[in-house]
């Protein structure tokens, strides 16, 4: 196990993807050792712990929330992707918060493990969709288009009406995914 690891924080990363496969293979024996990585302070080797996890049906989701609030972008950007994996219900609280992450790719992989949980996460964004500035409510609302939630049936209709383009894409993708294909027609 040890040099598995030693191979993951090597810093070679055809070495790295090479130990994932072994390292999984040891099952949830893997986990603490992978954890423990996560708290490295070397970037890279925390994003290859959180890389290893993602790859692993072991990992546990609570295991990754913590890790969304890393202070590096691509280890974040590694945690949602990971969540995607492994999407919970537990994680919808983080992952909202997540949607506003300063990294664009953070914010719309935690937009897509929003879409994973499904139907869980749709309270949750259809209240950022009443409180957050438009950047946001667009990843909201293209994760309520791909949940197809008749819940965000209100808020689509009434995006069909905001000046963002792209929330009114969003809501009319939504829309039409829901099978409520019509024509929008402005009295």
């Amino acid at each position: 196990m040890k040099d598995l690891l030693a191979d993951l924080a090597s810093g070679d990363d055809e070495r790295a993807e090479r130990a994932i496969p072994e390292i999984i293979n040891m099952g949830s024996a893997a986990l603490p050792a992978l954890l423990e990585l996560t708290r490295s302070k070397d970037t890279d080797v925390r994003w290859w712990a959180v890389r290893a996890l993602a790859a692993s049906p072991h990992t546990q989701t609570v295991d990754l929330i913590p890790l969304l609030s890393d202070s590096a972008p691509e280890v974040r950007a590694a945690a949602a992707l990971a969540l995607c994996n492994h999407p919970h219900e537990d994680a919808v609280e983080a992952l909202i918060r997540t949607l506003a992450d300063e990294d664009t790719l953070t914010a719309g992989l935690a937009g897509n493990a929003l879409v994973k949980i499904g139907s869980s996460s749709v309270p949750s964004l259809l209240k950022v969709m009443q409180e957050a500035p438009t950047g946001i409510r667009v990843i909201a609302l293209r994760a309520l288009s791909e949940i197809r939630d008749h819940r965000a049936i209100p808020i689509m209709m009434k995006c069909m009406g905001e000046e963002s383009a792209l929330l009114q894409y969003w809501a009319k993708e939504g829309l039409e995914r829901l099978g409520l294909d019509m024509v929008y027609i402005k009295p």
